[in-house]
């Protein structure tokens, strides 16, 4: 975990790279520090692996079926990386998916519904 004098890191995963960009500048504005960005889920263990971010901000339908990888990769996290806190975005009202995430472990996880 980051000190109080360090930025929180972020790692962003979310296909839409124009969303991506914008988030990332928007984050970087505010104080934060974007870590890395990936558009597919193995891009995104990647980063998470090598960067060891404090948060992963992830897409809940990511490439290739736009499902539910992004929620599979977020668990996958929280299973080899605890100390990550993880924000799930959707753009779909996807409650069952916010529930069985949190049901697992309500510590460290955030689920946001965003506009398209």
């Amino acid at each position: 975990m980051t000190s109080a004098a360090e930025p929180i890191r972020i790692v962003l995963a979310d296909d839409a790279v124009l969303l991506r960009e914008a988030l990332a500048a928007a984050l970087e504005a505010s104080g934060f520090r974007v870590v890395g960005q990936a558009e597919d889920v193995p891009g995104l263990l990647t980063l998470v692996a090598g960067e060891r971010p404090d948060v992963a901000i992830v897409d809940v339908r990511m490439p290739p079926t736009h499902t539910t990888e992004g929620l599979e990769a977020a668990r996958q996290i929280r299973l080899t990386q605890p100390d990550v806190a993880i924000l799930v975005l959707s753009q779909y009202i996807e409650t069952r998916y916010a529930i069985d995430l949190i049901r697992e472990d309500p510590a460290r996880i955030g689920y946001l519904l965003r506009n398209a």
